[in-house]
């Protein structure tokens, strides 16, 4: 297992909020529903992202748009056209006045706009909660971020295009499937190429400490030492170590710590979890040694943190 998957592979879209959006000018939405992660893939037409204190961000049919939450934004047809939509945590829309826009808006089966055939045609599609997604991988990520049609190639976005206005029996599921496979997608297509790709990402492609990265991600449950690990991959003790902060950013048994808990508060989302599970899961001996790393890492214990993501 890599990184990149092994941060995919645990939480993901359940019953995510997917939507295609169909709008003709002067149209301006303000999206302040705190999600965790937004992908919107612009099918026909263009539109300015007009994040919060930053520059304003053009996309055309093609273009695939990452933002990262819980900051509001807007989505616009031009820069200075003035919100007319508000979009709020519980799916509500309303104008900026409070007035309920959800049947004036309503175009049929996942379809919403002020027309019914728009301009600009976008899909987009939310992760709630960052329960869906993982913490540690929300982290790497910029604010906003944008694919080019000429950067990337992949058959998802026509894909989704087709499936979102179905209303077929299991569709959700099959959404939340689309819209997973797509997001891995975008983040392995921009981590290939971005200038601030994380240090665990670049350091895979060492012969040294991409191996032992692997074995940290596929076993974090055993007993590592630096010794063990630079025995593994053939190098010396101070050897492996200075290559691994060098590339990773960080010391071995750091970054084993940081992997470890972050696996742990993924698998504390899960309410069938038992804390001695979890602590067997990521190499911790007893539920009490995961619950102080936890709250010395994280500053609240397993159950703090367990009971703030269900509320």
């Amino acid at each position: 297992m890599d990184a990149l998957a092994g941060l995919l592979g645990g939480p993901r879209a359940r019953g995510a909020f997917l939507l295609r959006v169909v709008l003709d000018p002067p149209w301006s939405v303000r999206v302040q529903d705190r999600a965790a992660l937004a992908v919107v893939a612009v099918a026909r037409g263009a539109a300015w992202a007009i994040p919060e204190g930053a520059d304003p961000v053009e996309v055309r049919a093609g273009d695939v748009l990452v933002v990262r939450g819980p900051e509001a934004y807007t989505v616009a047809d031009a820069p200075t056209t003035p919100p007319q939509v508000i979009i709020h945590p519980d799916e509500r829309c309303t104008t900026l006045y409070g007035e309920d826009l959800s049947v004036a808006m309503d175009r049929g089966v996942r379809t919403w706009g002020n027309t019914a055939e728009g301009e600009s045609v976008m899909l987009v599609g939310t992760y709630q909660s960052a329960g869906e997604i993982s913490e540690r991988l929300l982290r790497a990520l910029p604010p906003l971020l944008v694919l080019r049609r000429d950067e990337w190639d992949s058959p998802l976005v026509p894909l989704l295009a087709t499936e979102i206005s179905k209303d077929d029996q299991g569709q959700s599921a099959v959404l939340d499937r689309l819209l997973d496979l797509l997001l891995i997608a975008l983040l392995r297509a921009w981590f290939a190429r971005a200038e601030s790709t994380p240090g665990w990402f670049r350091a895979q492609a060492d012969p040294v400490v991409g191996r032992a990265l692997r074995m940290l991600h596929n076993h974090p449950a055993h007993p590592w030492t630096v010794a063990a690990l630079a025995g593994r991959v053939g190098v010396s003790r101070a050897a492996f170590a200075r290559r691994f902060t060098e590339l990773v950013g960080e010391p071995p048994m750091a970054y084993l710590t940081s992997w470890r808990l972050a696996l742990a508060a993924d698998l504390l989302r899960e309410p069938e979890a038992t804390l001695g599970a979890v602590a067997r899961q990521v190499g911790y001996g007893s539920p009490f040694a995961l619950s102080a790393a936890f709250k010395r890492v994280r500053g609240v214990s397993p159950q703090e943190y367990r009971a703030a993501v269900s509320a």
